[in-house]
């Protein structure tokens, strides 16, 4: 069977080199930063201060802000042009030398002669930053602003990407600009601190954060549940950004995706110290944007997006997630298919911390936007998510002769790689009941379609005192639907 087109594909592990592949065109218009970080050993502190001294013993300066998001966007397969401005100094040819060195057409970032480039400098000692300072350029006007737009979207994108983060590079002429070329820039997505100011744009998509929600909104998103607070504005967060889709990134927290008539779609982050979360926010936008750019579903490309800052997040400093590296995080996520022994140690050891655990079972033989939904459902219902797959046997018999069209390490790598799957586990019998027994989780969850009464598992799991929890049913979305329009197509 062909390949899955990429506007129905999955989170699998080919996806970032099929993305890669397709090579979308996207212009990033925004904030070019220059990031330093000054590294060395301390051993005293500071006579004339109690500070310590830093004796500097490398620097290393990376793109940053929408620089980064470029980087990450040339690294990723894209074909990316930058329009920027820097300053007629040293640090903005170290910006367009790195630029250029990663991939990125930097013809459109200007050169002021009557600014500083942005700039940002970390000092670390032994692991720790004890300093940052920042070179802020002033916001003002900026000649060949429009021409250098224009010629960036010559032959018209597939997606263009903003990045303002009021360092200089847009004032209100420079959005009005884009405003008035709308209908030129494909799939728009913006990264903004203020995003009401970019609402007159109607973007696709907006990735606030919570401070920039707080600041749209007027108020914070209430803890100690921002996603559901997130989800229950959600309208309001879509009418003042004037975004179809509004993109919630939470840190820790992960990301919430809010689009129009879609169950809202959650993905579950790698927490990391607050040091190594530098440029995570560039990654997430720059995958965001490479899969929407591609033509891939909302939530796949969350998904994606999420899979590129967690690449980041295991590294110091400013970073870059490349296709090889985002591949090499969904497999990862999608390879470990536990056998019931091993599944059986990894949950008592969730439970003696305290999880909540909450198991599902199913085919899962070609995955789609009901199954995907419906995973995201049942992860909310607990800490930890076990997903049990029939076997490709069992599959078989439940199906048909002709199923599974993929076999179980497949499936497992596919359903494994979703950032709300934390076990995936097979099994050959046609019922689960021989896991739930021995796993006794908290929660047993089912679609929509099925009732408590019609589960050949509720009686198991009522004998110990787990709960079946019946999830939403989307309907019109079928597996064997999907094969036989693929067959008929075919």
């Amino acid at each position: 069977m062909s390949l899955t087109p990429l506007d129905r594909a999955p989170l699998a592990v080919d996806l970032p080199h099929r993305l890669a592949g397709s090579a979308p065109r996207v212009v990033v218009v925004g904030d070019a930063v220059l990031d330093c970080w000054m590294t060395g050993p301390s051993h005293r502190l500071s006579r004339e201060a109690p500070v310590p001294v830093v004796e500097i013993d490398r620097t290393r300066c990376q793109p940053g802000g929408a620089a980064n998001t470029a980087a990450n966007l040339a690294a990723l397969g894209a074909r990316v042009a930058l329009v920027s401005v820097v300053g007629d100094d040293d640090d903005g040819r170290t910006v367009r030398r790195l630029l250029a060195e990663a991939g990125v057409d930097t013809s459109g970032v200007l050169v002021a002669t009557d600014r500083p480039t942005a700039a940002k400098r970390r000092i670390v000692a032994d692991e720790a930053m004890v300093a940052r300072y920042d070179t802020v350029p002033p916001v003002r006007p900026v000649g060949g602003f429009d021409r250098a737009l224009d010629d960036a979207l010559a032959g018209e994108p597939d997606a263009t990407v903003v990045c303002d983060y009021a360092a200089g590079a847009l004032d209100d002429d420079a959005v009005a600009a884009l405003v008035g070329r709308r209908d030129r820039l494909g799939v728009l997505v913006v990264d903004a601190h203020d995003v009401a100011r970019w609402q007159p744009a109607r973007p696709d998509v907006v990735t606030p954060n919570a401070g920039e929600v707080a600041t749209l909104l007027g108020r914070p998103l209430p803890a100690p549940d921002r996603v559901a607070a997130a989800e229950a504005a959600a309208p309001e967060l879509r009418e003042r950004s004037g975004a179809s889709t509004v993109v919630v990134t939470l840190d820790r927290d992960g990301a919430v995706l809010l689009a129009p008539d879609q169950p809202a779609h959650r993905t579950w982050a790698r927490p990391a110290p607050e040091s190594r979360t530098c440029g995570a926010g560039d990654s997430f936008t720059a995958g965001l944007a490479l899969a929407l750019a591609a033509g891939t579903p909302a939530a796949t490309a969350a998904e994606l997006a999420q899979a590129a800052a967690d690449v980041v997040v295991a590294r110091a400093h400013t970073a870059v997630c490349s296709t090889s590296d985002l591949a090499a995080r969904v497999s990862a996520s999608g390879e470990a298919l536990s056998t019931p022994d091993e599944l059986a140690r990894l949950v008592a050891g969730h439970r003696a911390e305290g999880r909540r655990i909450v198991f599902t079972n199913g085919c899962f033989d070609v995955v789609h936007r009901g199954h995907v939904a419906y995973l995201n459902q049942a992860k909310r219902l607990g800490d930890v998510l076990v997903v049990a797959l029939n076997a490709d046997e069992s599959v078989g018999r439940l199906k048909g002769p002709e199923r599974p069209v993929n076999p179980l390490a497949d499936r497992a790598a596919v359903i494994g790689a979703l950032s709300c799957v934390d076990h995936v586990v097979g099994f050959a019998e046609d019922t689960p009941v021989a896991l739930l027994e021995e796993l006794r989780p908290d929660v047993y969850a089912k679609g929509g379609d099925y009732t408590p009464d019609m589960l050949p598992e509720t009686p198991t799991v009522s004998a110990y005192g787990g709960q079946v929890a019946i999830l939403d049913y989307l309907p019109d979305r079928s597996t064997s639907l999907i094969v036989e329009k693929i067959r008929a197509r075919g």
